[in-house]
């Protein structure tokens, strides 16, 4: 009888050790894993992507190319009056071409200051718990026209209504995304899952157009559109 107290009093106190080492871990890691899959981001380079993209379907393109997943993350954009903006990234399970709440992995919230900018990403989902240091963000950096543009006497926001991947792009973003893989193997061998890559992702989801057509368009830039001008990273001058 004795044993039996004893024993479970140090199986109690063991659990009780378990918990407090819990929630004793950094939230803010910058690596976050998923429940389901064990991917992990690096959010370094997600931030970094958001203030070197020309726009939604850049953003699409290099945010998929850092995923080390099966899945393709969808964007979204939408606009403020006040030159804030918010960007979120989100599987779209259901092929909708919505942001559910439960679909969301991430929000990047760009925010106007005296100086320029702040931008800050919050992870959500099975990334809940992430929290970037908050960028500051001004004239002079090198950064893209997604960025840049909300410097420029003529901005306008584009994205009052929000701009969402169309699912009907989403074949094209896994066509783009597996070459991509196939010509950095040293950096992608195997997915997550343990399949080779190679071969486009995108699951079951319907497949479209690759490129420009067939889906929303204004998905090119951020704020004002300037049409025919290809539009690279710049350096601003105060």
């Amino acid at each position: 009888m004795l044993s039996k107290m004893l024993f479970a009093a140090a199986l109690s106190v063991g659990l009780v050790g378990a918990v407090g080492c819990d929630n004793g871990r950094e939230s803010t890691d910058r690596w976050a894993t998923t429940e389901n899959t064990n991917v992990k981001i690096d959010w370094d380079k997600v931030n970094e992507a958001y203030k070197l993209a020309d726009g939604p379907e850049d953003l699409e393109k290099r945010i998929n190319e850092i995923y080390e997943g099966d899945e393709i993350i969808s964007i979204a954009v939408h606009d403020q009056e006040d030159k804030s903006q918010i960007v979120t990234g989100f599987f779209d399970k259901n092929t909708d071409g919505k942001v559910d709440e439960a679909e969301k992995i991430f929000t990047i919230k760009r925010v106007p200051t005296d100086s320029g900018a702040t931008v800050q990403t919050t992870g959500h989902g099975p990334y809940y718990g992430y929290h970037s240091p908050v960028l500051s963000i001004m004239t002079g950096m090198m950064m893209g026209h997604m960025l840049s543009s909300m410097f420029m006497p003529s901005y306008a926001p584009m994205y009052r209504q929000p701009y969402t991947t169309p699912p009907s792009r989403v074949g094209s973003l896994g066509s783009q995304r597996a070459n991509y893989r196939a010509a950095n193997p040293d950096k992608f061998s195997k997915s997550r899952s343990g399949r080779s890559y190679g071969s486009p992702s995108g699951g079951s989801r319907p497949t479209g157009r690759s490129g420009g057509g067939g889906y929303r368009g204004g998905g090119g830039r951020f704020g004002l559109a300037r049409a025919g001008r290809s539009v690279k990273p710049q350096r601003l001058v105060a």
